[in-house]
């Protein structure tokens, strides 16, 4: 030990440092932990769980549900009316399920809404209609969502497909309720169209139900005064649809005019 004196007068005593060695403490190093091998069973759930598998499988159930509504002919409901244990509300309720399976086997949704009116009048048929057509497109909306978005968004790389997507994400409910409304849009694909973009589920509905009221009464009515062609309100309902269509088909024909002038 060496003596040194401090400030104060007094002594103080002074220890040489430690060396490295001293104050180097081992730490034990674990085993490097190796990953399991992946087995067959985890390669083949990879693989049906890919985007494209899932994709694949959403063609495979639509194309099946449309072969299987041609094996059925709803459109016969038109000619034979519903089971007589189909009566009332519970008919309703059926139908609108009905309605809403067969839009997801693109079944042309006039022939569903004319059949509602034909069936139920134009109060209950409409709101057989309504209900079936919101269920049918928030069903494809789910299945596209689940099963398709995953796959398709990485090609929305067209400038047109890029605009209609950023117009659906970010004004979902404005662009749903206008097409809607214009009926020049498929119904089927403004579902799967919704559902490929970062459009909510609740504005989807919203939108649908609402833009859906002016051309589906129009249709239903339709059907429920079809016996009396001549009474105003089935000549009204026609005139609802033809002249919608006639509007929907001028703005098309000037927007072609017009890209192609661009």
């Amino acid at each position: 030990m060496l003596d040194a004196t401090n400030r104060s007068g007094g002594t103080a005593t002074a220890r040489p440092r430690a060396g490295s060695s001293d104050l180097a403490v081992a730490v034990p190093t674990a085993a490097p932990v190796l990953a399991p091998a992946p087995g067959f069973a985890g390669r083949c759930a990879r693989v049906l769980l890919s985007p494209w598998s899932r994709l694949s499988l959403l063609v495979v159930l639509l194309a099946s549900a449309a072969v299987v509504m041609v094996v059925l002919e709803p459109q016969q409901l038109l000619t034979e009316g519903l089971p007589a244990r189909l009566g009332g509300a519970v008919g309703v309720v059926a139908y609108a399920v009905a309605y809403g399976a067969c839009t997801l086997a693109f079944v042309p949704r006039p022939l569903l809404n004319l059949a509602a009116g034909a069936l139920f009048g134009s109060q209950f048929g409409l709101v057989a209609a309504l209900g079936g057509t919101v269920l049918g497109a928030g069903l494809a909306f789910c299945l596209g969502r689940v099963l398709g978005q995953e796959a398709l968004r990485p090609l929305l790389r067209g400038r047109w497909l890029q605009a209609a997507d950023h117009q659906l994400s970010r004004h979902g409910f404005r662009s749903m309720l206008a097409a809607r409304l214009f009926p020049g849009i498929p119904f089927a694909a403004a579902n799967y169209c919704a559902s490929v973009s970062r459009m909510g589920l609740l504005p989807f509905l919203l939108a649908t139900a609402l833009g859906s009221i002016p051309n589906t009464a129009a249709y239903v009515v339709a059907g429920a005064r079809a016996s009396t062609p001549t009474s105003p309100a089935f000549l009204i309902a026609l005139a609802c649809i033809a002249v919608p269509g006639l509007a929907g088909a001028v703005v098309a024909w000037r927007k072609r005019h017009r890209l192609r002038a661009g």
